[in-house]
């Protein structure tokens, strides 16, 4: 369908060049969050994370590991699997921009799930990390919902399971998020990591997380 906007009895003001709406978006990012007090290898992280919500202020309650910027991209150029605790935060995820091609899982809808949640007597999104054992030695994972995601992978590499090479730690919400964050930046179990303090978070930030280290911000250049 072609629109003939001469019919418009008025013509909206606004930006419409793609291209200049992000890069004036992460100019204003970066000038209002005064972005240049992070490593250079942090800013493109902290810069998608306010793009993602629109909040300059979680900029002040990030918590994260020294190398996280590095070794997340290495670790996806090495062709490491993205695990991803909802379809939301692999939807947001631009395949195109992932430097290896790498596979993108999501276990939350296995089939197994609903029964293993019984038997261990947790939520599905906790269950559902149970299934990521084949897919997450040396991987990312980007947590953007459930709590007791995070919770559980943590007590599962206290228990032996294999190491993530990042954590991305987003969940949302107002029973279990802060605190399970704040395990994490507490004791990230050898893990490079990202994470933000409070409540607040979700999938936006989870996967604007896996964006930024996979391929910065090229967006920038207009």
């Amino acid at each position: 369908m072609v629109v003939d906007t001469s019919k418009f009895k008025k013509s909206l003001s606004y930006e419409r060049n793609p291209n200049k709406i992000y890069a004036n978006s992460f100019s204003t990012v970066r000038r209002e969050g005064k972005i240049e007090r992070f490593d250079l290898s942090i800013q493109p992280l902290v810069t998608r994370i306010i793009h993602a919500c629109g909040m300059i202020e979680v900029a002040d309650r990030l918590s994260f590991s020294e190398n996280i910027g590095r070794k997340g991209f290495e670790a996806l150029s090495n062709g490491s699997t993205v695990i991803c605790d909802c379809e939301m935060v692999a939807s947001g995820i631009i395949r195109r921009n992932l430097p290896a091609e790498n596979d993108v899982v999501v276990t939350i809808n296995d089939l197994l799930v609903p029964e293993k949640a019984k038997l261990i007597k947790n939520t599905r999104s906790a269950a559902a990390v149970e299934l990521w054992e084949p897919f997450i030695k040396d991987s990312v994972v980007a947590i953007g919902n459930a709590p007791t995601a995070l919770f559980h992978l943590l007590e599962l590499i206290d228990l032996g399971f294999p190491r993530p090479a990042c954590i991305l730690g987003f969940p949302v919400g107002f029973v279990g998020a802060a605190e399970s964050k704040a395990e994490l930046a507490n004791d990230s179990r050898d893990c490079e990591y990202i994470t933000l303090r409070g409540r607040r978070g979700g999938s936006a930030m989870a996967a604007a997380a896996v964006n930024a280290l996979a391929a910065g911000l090229p967006e920038e250049i207009v």
